[in-house]
């Protein structure tokens, strides 16, 4: 196994990841029935996101936060939503790759699901500003 090096390994990643969620009887569900876009507009921006976030690509322009504030209204997410993608992240991370990028992603979808969860429950707050 090698390390995460390149888009094409970002790209694998993410697909073999959406492959485990849409499969999923915990989370499949937020995927197929709420999502405001279809899987394959989605996809891509999944790409540029982790991208991003671990080559330094800076080729995400969303916000990741706000979109899943959002979906949160549509549709109550969670800690065992944020947990079971967490755990499906770091299996198929640990089925393809090794070395200090994987770690990395695995530690930086940690941080996202503790981020998130927090951010979505403060969005409940009539207090909120966005």
């Amino acid at each position: 196994m090698k390390d995460i090096a390149t888009f094409d390994d970002v790209r694998l990643l993410v697909d073999h990841f959406y492959q485990k969620v849409l499969k999923d009887d915990q989370i499949s569900f937020v995927f197929s029935e709420y999502m405001s876009t279809s899987l394959e507009k989605h996809l891509p921006t999944m790409y540029d996101f982790w991208n991003s976030i671990l080559l330094g690509a800076q080729t995400y322009k969303g916000n990741v936060m706000l979109s899943h504030i959002s979906l949160n209204k549509k549709v109550k997410l969670k800690t065992i939503h944020f947990e079971r993608w967490l755990a499906l992240w770091s299996t198929t991370i640990d089925e393809l790759f090794f070395g200090e990028k994987a770690d990395e992603a695995k530690h930086r979808a940690q941080l996202m699901k503790n981020l998130m969860e927090f951010k979505i429950a403060q969005s409940e707050n009539k207090n909120f500003i966005q």
